[in-house]
């Protein structure tokens, strides 16, 4: 059924508008998928990343950084729902600090690099069908934004998700929607193509591109790392951090023992049976931000010579049609990964970054630190942990997992974690205005529902502050 299924997929995305070029990086990995491919990338096949290059190490002349920020985009990837979080728009538009959302701070950060550096740093989202028209109304508030007539998003291509049974496009008359899905961020780059906009970039006088994650607030410009990468020659960087025991399911970076290039790998691409390789934080010492920098001619000279397909490595997501609903059709969809171009290019490179520039969102303990006083909002709308180690939060998911209920258990916003080192929610707690958490603590109601009145001081083993509510 293989051949007829690619059939009816193609079919499909050339019925919905979806670029050509997509569709041949569809096949491409649709051809894959048929010949049994898993993605997975053995350990025996890898040696370990264990000395690149760190940014504390470099000098780069305020000159030199100015000169290549004038040559910088800022690419944000902005595909994502929240569906985590229980979201059911853009992620970006999730407030943050003060009522301000991801994407204000964002469009805050971008400003405040060309005042300071004269730069004319476009800004790029890459949006999905589902995220364009909600966060291009947000930005229809910031007019000054567009830059020499570039346009401000382009839109992230789609694909059908495929039955696991026999590989035909799935088909889900309850909500058709759930028929598609993004091919994830690696889509980036035959996206960049298709939409025009590499080429409106070059045009411009653009050369290099900086990527993140729209919910890293961390990744803001930084002239110092574009000075660092222009003068690198390299056609690729990805940014790194030293791994700690909170980023051991996070992807690394490895040398290739084949060719000797540097290879992305990320869990879903690591055997079951080889995860403590993966999970050991001495053995990769190095996780992979999703904060990449490229030269954009040596894109479109790539993207030239492979017809579009740049050909990264397959990543085999398994899941069901509606994801709420485990009785729905179990459906495989095919995904490649932003930074696994790294390989594609001759030369990539990476550099150790400060761990602030990895800021990102992902859960409400996330957003809970971001909201809190351990991290200070600067005038330049960047994010800086104001203490010595950021404190540890885990919320009881059952009842904090989504916005709505964590905003009901934070009604008067987050309590003081600046003193805090580890913050443990257990069962329905709410808290009240004016809280302060010192230490480790564990908060767990002895009843099935719980309070922290106003002004409570939480301190290691203290569970005063918790009282049933009435």
């Amino acid at each position: 059924m293989s051949d007829e299924g690619l059939r009816l997929a193609r079919e499909k995305m050339a019925a919905a508008g979806v670029a050509p070029v997509a569709i041949d990086v569809f096949e491409h990995y649709y051809r894959q998928l048929e010949a049994g491919a898993t993605g997975l990338i053995r350990e025996d096949t890898i040696a370990p990343l264990l000395d690149p290059p760190r940014l504390d190490a470099v000098e780069v002349s305020d000159d030199e950084a100015r000169a290549a920020l004038a040559q910088t985009v800022v690419v944000k990837l902005n595909g994502g729902l929240g569906t985590s979080m229980g979201m059911h728009a853009a992620k970006s538009l999730l407030p943050v600090r003060d009522g301000r959302t991801f994407l204000d701070l964002i469009v805050g950060q971008v400003r405040a690099a060309r005042e300071r550096w004269g730069a004319r740093l476009p800004l790029v989202l890459m949006d999905s069908f589902r995220t364009r028209d909600d966060t291009l109304a947000a930005l229809s508030s910031y007019p000054d934004l567009v830059v020499d007539g570039l346009p401000l998003d382009f839109l992230q291509s789609q694909e059908p998700k495929l039955r696991a049974d026999d590989l035909t496009p799935v088909t889900w008359p309850a909500d058709p929607t759930l028929e598609w899905c993004p091919p994830g961020h690696g889509d980036i780059y035959p996206s960049l193509l298709s939409s025009g906009v590499l080429d409106a970039l070059l045009d411009q006088g653009f050369r290099y591109a900086c990527s993140s994650n729209a919910d890293n607030l961390g990744a803001a410009p930084d002239a110092r790392i574009a000075g660092w990468f222009a003068a690198s020659g390299a056609p690729y960087a990805a940014e790194l951090c030293r791994r700690t025991a909170a980023d051991r399911k996070g992807g690394h970076l490895a040398i290739r023992k084949a060719d000797g290039r540097l290879i992305l790998r990320d869990t879903a691409q690591t055997a079951p049976d080889e995860m403590d390789y993966f999970t050991d934080t001495e053995h990769h010492p190095y996780f992979h931000t999703n904060n990449l920098w490229f030269d954009l001619r040596v894109l479109r000279d790539a993207l030239a010579e492979r017809g579009g397909v740049l050909g990264l490595p397959l990543i085999r997501n398994e899941k069901h049609v509606d994801p709420s609903d485990k009785a729905s059709p179990a459906v495989i969809q095919l995904e490649c990964a932003l930074g696994a171009a790294i390989e594609v290019f001759e030369g990539a490179t990476a550099i150790v970054v400060p761990r602030g520039r990895f800021l990102p969102v992902k859960t409400t303990n996330d957003l809970l630190l971001l909201r809190s006083d351990a991290y200070t909002l600067h005038d330049d709308d960047t994010l800086e942990l104001a203490v010595a180690e950021a404190p540890l939060v885990e919320l009881d998911p059952a009842h904090f997992q989504t916005i709505a209920a964590f905003d009901a258990h934070f009604p008067a916003g987050a309590p003081s974690l600046r003193d805090a080192t580890h913050l443990r929610v257990v069962g329905d707690v709410t808290f009240g205005a004016g809280v302060s958490v010192h230490g480790d603590v564990t908060v767990a109601p002895d009843g099935a529902t719980g309070a922290v009145a106003d002004g409570t001081r939480l301190g290691p083993g203290d569970q005063r502050g918790t009282q049933p509510e009435v």
